[in-house]
């Protein structure tokens, strides 16, 4: 038997071994035909299309490294599973070290300086890495979020307060998707990036369609339009600023002409009453 079936019978056993609840997946609690998960669902989950996955399973098609990193984390696999998987595929399993990103001392101190201007340090795939509390009054208090889920780009699909509080969401939301795709040519074997793209694919119907766009950017500064529970509409400049140590980490700062209504809003933002706001948009 060839190789190239072997690692099809191993992907189709894998899959109906799992449930979705095991994957973050609904699950509708009715009976379903088949044991396990559908295959529309793993190529979700693995950012991938259903016919590519179908191939596979065939054993009509061979399985790109890349592909082989998605599989991996879409179907949970083990230490020995996952070298099964790459010994099938005739892979070599690469094993690459991923250190945590960390915060720049510059970057740091410029967070602090910042009092009454918004900004964040965002890192690889858009993760918040550290943020001023004028930020956190405006968007959120990402302290309550663990770290996994601090990400710009999940928390603008996920997070009900963030996602309202923007007032163009599909342009804001499109392109931190599109930026997402830019990473993801970059670094194709990035397995945080295949987890996050997973869940938003599954989860968020807006996202999969702009995923599958293929649409890329390479920043996201420009004007950006808020609606605050606490002082209503701002319209602010956003520009990112990148370090220059290659480590991907940028600033992004947002703010607003003084004198103007946006600016008045920006320093309403450290009152009691917005303080007071912000604890209750707290994620449960």
């Amino acid at each position: 038997m060839s190789t190239e079936r072997e690692l099809g019978d191993f992907l189709r056993a894998r899959r109906g071994q799992l449930t979705p609840g095991e994957v973050g997946l609904p699950d509708p609690g009715t009976q379903r035909r088949v044991p396990g998960l559908r295959r529309e669902e793993v190529a979700q989950l693995a950012s991938i299309s259903v016919d590519y996955l179908t191939r596979l399973e065939q054993g009509r098609v061979p399985a790109s490294g890349s592909v082989l990193v998605t599989l991996a984390r879409a179907l949970r696999l083990d230490d020995d599973q996952r070298r099964y998987l790459y010994q099938l595929a005739g892979r070599p399993m690469v094993r690459r070290r991923r250190g945590v990103q960390r915060v720049r001392p510059a970057m740091r101190r410029l967070l602090d300086q910042l009092t009454r201007t918004p900004a964040l340090v965002t890192g690889k795939r858009l993760d918040i890495l550290a943020w001023n509390d004028a930020a956190a009054a405006l968007f959120t208090d990402f302290s309550a979020y663990a770290p996994p889920r601090r990400n710009y780009v999940y928390l603008l699909f996920s997070d009900p307060a963030v996602r309202a509080l923007h007032r163009d969401w599909e342009e804001a939301a499109s392109t931190a998707t599109a930026y997402l795709r830019m990473h993801a040519a970059a670094e194709p074997d990035d397995p945080a990036l295949a987890v996050l793209v997973g869940e938003l694919s599954v989860q968020h119907e807006e996202f999969r369609a702009w995923w599958a766009a293929h649409k890329v950017t390479g920043g996201v500064y420009g004007t950006k339009k808020y609606h605050h529970p606490a002082v209503g509409d701002l319209t602010l400049d956003c520009d990112l600023w990148e370090s220059p140590d290659g480590s991907g980490q940028h600033l992004m700062v947002l703010t607003a002409e003084p004198g103007t209504p946006s600016w008045d809003a920006l320093q309403a933002l450290g009152s009691p009453a917005a303080r007071t706001e912000r604890t209750e948009r707290q994620p449960a």
